[in-house]
């Protein structure tokens, strides 16, 4: 039987669409089982691959991470037995988990998320969407195509019917660059995703007017209006590129600010 390699299993985590963490132990004190050094990848639906120590640290490490994929910040957390635990965050402001291990040890860990890039994911095969595409792969993002546009690099490719499997999160973006060409089907299909961040290349009285078509064959309102209409920063933008660009600057722009709300909430509450 092969040996155990957590970097290998980390390696393969990578490979995948899904997040995780990974959770190390940084010091231990008293009798436990878990060793200063160790390591374990923690998966979206709290599975351990690897070794961290008892059923105790096993369960604050599962809660933590779930906390640290929300928030996309690493955790640092102690256990140590309940007698010992005053306050949920000690001194030093390391949050505390209680223990009920007979061995009576405490141990640190460090809980670091893996988040992959957000997705961009862009309907159309016009010149805009073609040339959005290049850019945001150079920017970092997660490209996902129309199954007919001509891009390069193997990106990612799907239809309205599938979009579906492509497992859009909140912190995804969804722009609609078909300009012309099936809007409605497109602009349908990006409504329904989860994604928090839905623009279309169009005027905001054409999109207005798409819109109200979906309303009234039952689209949410509510996910109506979120729709930002004409796509992108107003850089005076005239060709396909310099669209695109405007169109990533933006996309950018509400990744960073996204980020930084983030930010402040996690400082106001610690």
């Amino acid at each position: 039987m092969a040996s155990f390699d957590i970097f290998d299993t980390i390696e393969q985590l990578r490979k995948t669409d899904e997040a995780f963490c990974v959770a190390t132990v940084l010091r231990t004190a008293d009798a436990t089982s878990a060793k200063a050094g160790g390591k374990a990848a923690i998966t979206k639906d709290g599975q351990i691959l690897g070794h961290l120590g008892g059923g105790c640290v096993q369960r604050a490490v599962r809660s933590s991470a779930q906390q640290a994929l929300v928030s996309g910040e690493p955790q640092m957390i102690r256990v140590k037995p309940s007698e010992k635990v005053v306050n949920m965050t000690d001194p030093d402001g390391v949050q505390t988990f209680k223990s009920g291990c007979p061995s009576g040890g405490t141990v640190d860990l460090l809980v670091e998320p893996y988040q992959h890039a957000p997705r961009l994911v862009i309907f159309g095969e016009s010149p805009i969407a073609t040339a959005l595409a290049a850019h945001a792969a150079l920017a970092g993002f997660r490209v996902c195509v129309s199954e007919g546009a001509e891009t390069d690099g193997n990106l990612q490719r799907f239809t309205s019917e599938t979009i579906g499997d492509l497992g859009i999160e909140a912190r995804d973006f969804v722009v609609v660059a078909s300009q012309g060409q099936g809007d409605v089907a497109a602009l349908a299909a990006a409504l329904q995703t989860d994604a928090a961040r839905v623009s279309m290349v169009a005027s905001r009285r054409k999109a207005e007017t798409l819109t109200s078509k979906l309303i009234t064959q039952g689209l949410d309102p509510v996910r109506a209006a979120q729709l930002k209409s004409p796509a992108g920063l107003d850089i005076h933008a005239i060709d396909p590129h310099e669209i695109a660009v405007s169109i990533l600057a933006e996309v950018v722009l509400w990744r960073n600010s996204d980020k930084s709300k983030r930010e402040s909430h996690d400082e106001k509450r610690a």
